[in-house]
């Protein structure tokens, strides 16, 4: 595997392999349509079992539901409460294999307490579940890589967590697992997929899907957002990876079949580390919901919330509800309550739940409880529902329903493909010790380096070391480098501010100021690697400042419908186009 490029010019090659598609000797074996986790592995998935592969997304990559979740790589442990140990075993697996061999740089071991409130049955009964949920990650393949659960007595567990309420549990379960930055996993994932041929095209969005003479599915039209320029698509195959949008992409290729999904909404809120004393999360069930305190880098992550979905899916916001309800219950247990002055930032991701059944005239060929592989008509394959954890087993099923009986001949082999940044690891964690003195980096810089970019670091000191100014943090930002900005547009295909602000970092929610305040030289950087002029700088730190403007507004909204109307507000950057169904 090669280092690839995701840049500006890559993604014009990639649309003039899309656009060459219509020849027959060009015609692509496998087109996904969307770029979120899920897509993202399917594209990995499908070109290295030698497919010619493309994958499209109307949107920055993980801008949907991929970049907003709980930022948890996990089994699941409400499944065992349904007595799912097939589905905990499955999820176990693949966070365990993400840890130990394709995304060690990643993904991160993180201990959660379980509070208990009896002393003696709930001890007994949830310690139960938690063995459990030891044993079936004993039963995965390889080296384990996280630590045994331990039962804490009260005295124990306040030193693990100074900040719970004092009467809030009379001890705690210790178990483990793990977290990732969700929105760097999918960059990583398509990064991944490009460097082994895959073909990839963000800000591109599907409109129509093409059918042959007998009504199969054999490509799509799509639009290029960032010029309106159209482009017909040849596959042999079309999958759809769409999430809160499967319905509205089924659609296009006009059949009765399909599969049913609704949309809930997930908040979470951003806590700055220092206000929480704590070492280890927490998880503890709501009458509504399972809400978790999430040690997750310099922040504490709080949530979620699940209430039904029924508006436009693109920009779903945190009302003052929701944020009030996630306050409440993190109070309940916490010795100093939070208050929304505590509170920098904010998220609203939409879970793509399948509904039971499915239309009538759907092929179903995979159903769990978490996903469902499906093809509505010829040519076209649907996959929705499903985790995060579980991405690469999702991508699997859609891949090998999408070839048929081909797949007996070219399996996937997705569990032995480490992730770009993860070859190399252990070296560059040693080298990174002289690098950091060369350039001034602390400690806890480099292991913000090596944890978002693996291996790669060695890609961000080339840059430095060619211009020294980006191994400067930036100003009203410094825990990130200058050069990582730089490098969220020579490597990882950010086309926009807002790219680099919301999901090559973090800063939508890491600052207070949600990035307004470092937009500027954001701008500066990427703005000549990307040919802006001034006007096309001012124009994108004013839609980034007018955004952010939008979501405070909708922050201090009531209900979904307000909010709605406070974020709409102000346009997107690459406005979406209609569908034509």
């Amino acid at each position: 595997m090669a280092s690839t490029r995701l840049t500006a010019d890559a993604r014009t090659q990639a649309l003039a392999a899309l656009e060459a598609s219509v020849s027959p000797s060009a015609e692509l074996d496998v087109l996904v349509i969307g770029g979120g986790v899920t897509g993202a592995g399917i594209a990995l998935d499908a070109v290295t079992r030698g497919l010619s592969t493309a994958v499209v997304e109307a949107q920055d990559w993980a801008q949907g539901t991929s970049s907003r979740s709980s930022k948890l790589v996990h089994g699941g442990l409400r499944y065992l409460q349904m007595l799912d140990f097939e589905l905990v075993h499955e999820a176990l697996t693949e966070r365990d294999l993400l840890l130990r061999d394709l995304a060690p740089h990643l993904v991160r071991p993180v201990p959660f307490l379980y509070p208990l409130e009896h002393r003696v049955w709930e001890r007994a009964y949830v310690g139960a579940g938690i063995a459990m949920y030891d044993v079936l990650a004993t039963l995965t393949p390889g080296r384990r890589p996280m630590p045994f659960h331990r039962h804490l007595s009260k005295n124990q567990m306040e030193a693990k967590f100074p900040d719970l309420a004092h009467d809030a549990a009379v001890g705690a379960v210790q178990y483990w697992d793990a977290s990732v930055d969700d929105a760097r996993l999918v960059a990583t994932l398509i990064r991944t997929a490009a460097s082994y041929g895959a073909h990839t095209a963000s800000r591109t969005q599907v409109v129509d899907l093409t059918q042959g003479a007998t009504g199969a599915v054999n490509g799509a039209v799509v639009v290029d957002l960032e010029t309106g320029k159209e482009i017909t698509v040849r596959a042999r195959s079309v999958i759809n990876a769409t999430g809160v949008w499967t319905e509205d992409t089924e659609a296009l290729a006009g059949s009765e079949g399909g599969l049913r999904v609704l949309a809930s909404k997930g908040v979470h809120l951003v806590v700055p580390r220092e206000r929480i004393r704590g070492h280890a999360g927490l998880i503890l069930q709501t009458e509504k919901s399972v809400l978790f305190v999430i040690p997750w880098s310099r922040y504490w992550i709080i949530g979620t919330t699940d209430t039904p979905w029924n508006l436009d899916p693109t920009h779903p916001v945190a009302t003052s509800t929701d944020i009030d309800y996630v306050l409440d219950h993190a109070n309940a247990v916490l010795a100093h309550p939070l208050t929304r002055e505590d509170v920098i930032g904010t998220y609203a991701g939409l879970r793509p739940l399948l509904q039971p059944g499915t239309k009538a005239g759907t092929s179903s060929a995979k159903v769990s409880r978490e996903h469902t592989v499906a093809s509505p008509t010829p040519g076209l394959t649907v996959i929705a529902g499903g985790k995060l954890t579980t991405y690469r087993v999702m991508a699997k099923d859609a891949v090998d329903f999408a070839i048929g009986q081909r797949s007996a001949a070219l399996p996937s082999i997705t569990h032995q493909i480490p992730l770009t940044g993860a070859v190399g690891l252990r070296a560059v964690q040693r080298q990174a010790r002289t690098w950091g003195k060369r350039f001034g980096w602390t400690p806890p810089m480099l292991d913000h380096l090596l944890h978002r970019y693996g291996a790669n670091l060695a890609e961000i000191v080339e840059l430095c070391d060619a211009d020294p100014t980006l191994a400067q943090p930036l100003e009203h930002a410094p825990a990130y480098l200058r050069a990582e900005v730089h490098y969220a547009v020579s490597h990882e295909g950010a086309l926009h501010l807002e790219d680099v602000l919301a999901h090559r970092t973090r800063l939508v929610y890491e600052v207070a100021d949600r990035g307004t305040e470092t937009a500027e030289e954001v701008a500066s950087v990427v703005g000549p690697l990307l040919g802006w002029d001034a006007a096309d700088t001012e124009r994108e730190v004013r839609a980034w400042q007018a955004r952010i403007e939008a979501e405070r507004h909708a922050e201090e909204s009531p209900d979904d419908e307000a909010a709605e109307r406070a974020r709409l507000t102000t346009p997107d950057v690459a406005a979406m186009q209609p569908l034509r169904s």
